[in-house]
């Protein structure tokens, strides 16, 4: 992992305030930008979600804060459903209605005995600005969203421990700008070298191989048929 955009804050700036202008720093210098954010709590601010979602189209995922109301259709941070309880699957995103397609299961359960599947079209439409985090530009309970919060999101916190604990950084109160400014380029310098030399890191070769034992060659298809 290599760090694109580093930022050095006072203690009581929000790492959350960070993330429209990484993206606009990315804007500005690579013309390019991630279409996917994966986050920790500290990037639930609605608003800030908003402006990625409306500036740059990307979606910042991040988990559900415990304390957080849920909205239609999610039951729970990872499951949405129907008003009469059918779970829904995430069918895509609409652009120019600017709406989430949901919609019921290849085999669903409920609908079967539902008294309005008469009348019911088995698909609901929902506004991403609803609900930033659960909604969005990415549901939380699409496949793509969980596979995020489940093998990527776990990355945030080694990388964050490498730079705070192997580095030190934890244990140092800078009052000096000058001086954090230097300590700033040190940790990237130090974390650039480290991603250097795990990419360029040779194989390692086993020292015994050449006194290993190995199994020969028997080519029985090329034996003379007369002497087998």
């Amino acid at each position: 992992m290599l760090p694109l955009v580093s930022w050095v804050t006072p203690a009581n700036v929000s790492e959350g305030g960070l993330l429209v202008p990484s993206l606009r720093y990315c804007e500005q210098r690579w013309q390019w930008w991630p279409r996917q954010v994966v986050a920790d709590m500290g990037y639930l601010a609605a608003e800030h979600k908003k402006f990625c979602r409306e500036r740059w189209r990307v979606a910042v995922v991040t988990h559900l804060r415990s304390d957080m109301k849920l909205v239609a259709p999610f039951v729970a941070e990872n499951q949405a459903a129907c008003p009469q309880g059918e779970v829904l699957q995430w069918l895509g995103y609409d652009v120019r209605e600017d709406r989430h397609w949901f919609g019921v299961t290849p085999e669903p359960q409920l609908c079967g005995v539902c008294w309005q599947a008469s009348q019911c079209p088995r698909q609901f439409a929902y506004a991403p600005a609803s609900h930033e985090t659960l909604l969005g530009l990415l549901p939380l309970n699409s496949l793509a969203a969980q596979r995020l919060l489940r093998q990527v999101r776990p990355w945030i916190e080694p990388a964050q421990a490498y730079e705070k604990n192997q580095l030190g950084l934890s244990q140092m109160f800078l009052n000096s700008l000058r001086l954090t400014w230097c300590m700033a380029l040190l940790a990237d310098a130090a974390v650039l070298l480290r991603a250097h030399a795990l990419l360029h890191t040779p194989a390692e070769s086993a020292l015994l191989r050449d006194l290993a034992a190995y199994q020969g060659e028997l080519d029985l298809g090329k034996m003379n048929p007369e002497t087998t």
